[in-house]
């Protein structure tokens, strides 16, 4: 068994498959996810699928392709299987795709690998180690696109002193579906900041774990996200202060337009007995577009010492501002336009915190992309009427 983590939210992990029950949808981790549509990622489906194609964009000094389990690092990062997914990918996957930064590099360009899925019956089961030595500087893009049923871990490990900007694109086709444990391990005085963007996908669910190697590193988690009719996004996100004198920041910030658009967010912070003199916040801000659409805020702080220099949350959940619109439309703007030009407002300082000018367009184009599955000035799109909490 792993390290038993005293947290309600992040259940003790485990190698061994026979301690993860095929889940029922009632236990707290899984109760707000559509097990139905996992395509059976969750109980007992085939994992022996490789129905896709990679694509690398790898600056000089880098190494990065597939290694044998047997000879690979994988577990790196401490990470240890916390559910029956996680638990079936790290049984069943052939190898592991591993990124390797070395010592005292710094990376102009971005390491850049496009994942697309070709489809198939089997489910694709993998696992990616990304690995940054210490006091490198270095920036990686993982794009999914495409379609595939895919199961994935993910270990992130930042050495001492680096600053590392991790970003995953779900881009898939709309009947994608795609299950991700991600686990990252910050350093003495490195940080990492962990980018999520998921716009495609039938069902979305990322489980990322966070934690520190030694005191004063920083992790910021920024999330974008946007669904559409039907889609199901899970985000849940646990930062474990193992160290003193780190510090967490997460933003996730979410649109939802169509009937049945469902989101999840779950933000969880543990802040141990030993982790004195941290400071930690995180918030979660959802957009609702349209009538029909479900988001679903829960954020967490579990606090263990009283010795810290700040903890705070906040989740809000609301429609379009009714005095930003008035304001526009009083100024001649069109009330689709108007609409258009405060949903971009909701998401541009977000990308600009994302600070990868080689996705930056890109980004606000998918968001226009997705804006136009709508008739703006549908009368569906309602006033001002927010829901919320926040705790500083």
């Amino acid at each position: 068994m792993g390290l038993d983590v005293s947290s309600h939210l992040h259940p003790v992990g485990s190698f061994d498959l026979s301690d993860h029950p095929v889940p029922t949808g009632r236990e707290e981790v899984w109760r707000f996810t559509p097990l139905k549509r996992l395509r059976g990622l969750h109980a007992d489906a085939s994992l022996g699928g490789d129905g896709y194609d990679v694509k690398l964009e790898v600056p000089a000094g880098v190494t990065a392709g597939n290694v044998e389990v047997a000879d690979s690092e994988r577990g790196l990062s401490g990470f240890v299987p916390t559910d029956r997914v996680a638990a079936r990918v790290w049984e069943a996957s052939p190898r592991v795709f591993t990124v390797d930064v070395p010592a005292e590099t710094e990376l102009a360009e971005p390491v850049l690998v496009t994942v697309t899925g070709r489809g198939g019956d089997e489910a694709i089961a993998r696992q990616l180690l990304v690995k940054v030595g210490a006091h490198a500087r270095a920036t990686v893009v993982v794009r999914f696109e495409g379609t595939a049923t895919w199961a994935d871990t993910t270990e992130i490990v930042v050495g001492d002193g680096a600053q590392v900007t991790y970003v995953t694109i779900q881009d898939w086709a709309d009947d994608a579906v795609h299950h991700s444990t991600q686990s990252a391990r910050v350093g003495r005085d490195a940080s990492l900041k962990h980018v999520a963007v998921t716009f495609g996908g039938d069902v979305v669910r990322h489980d990322t774990t966070a934690s520190y190697a030694g005191p004063g590193g920083e992790i910021e988690m920024l999330g974008l996200y946007f669904a559409d009719e039907g889609q199901h996004i899970e985000h849940r996100l646990f930062v474990d202060h193992t160290a003193p004198k780190t510090k967490s920041h997460v933003v996730y910030k979410g649109a939802l337009q169509g009937e049945g658009a469902h989101t999840v967010w779950i933000g969880n912070v543990l802040i141990r007995k030993e982790a004195e003199g941290i400071e930690t916040y995180e918030e979660n801000r959802n957009l609702v577009l349209t009538d029909g659409c479900q988001a679903d805020s829960v954020p967490n702080l579990e606090i263990e010492t009283g010795e810290i220099e700040g903890a705070g949350h906040a989740s809000a959940t609301g429609r379009f501002d009714d005095e930003q619109l008035f304001y526009l439309r009083s100024r001649g703007v069109s009330e689709a336009e108007a609409r258009r030009l405060v949903v971009h407002g909701f998401f541009n300082d977000l990308i600009r915190k994302i600070a990868v000018p080689e996705l930056e367009e890109s980004l606000r184009a998918t968001v226009e992309t997705e804006l136009e599955k709508n008739v703006l000035g549908d009368a569906s799109f309602l006033g001002s009427s927010a829901t919320g909490a926040e705790d500083a």
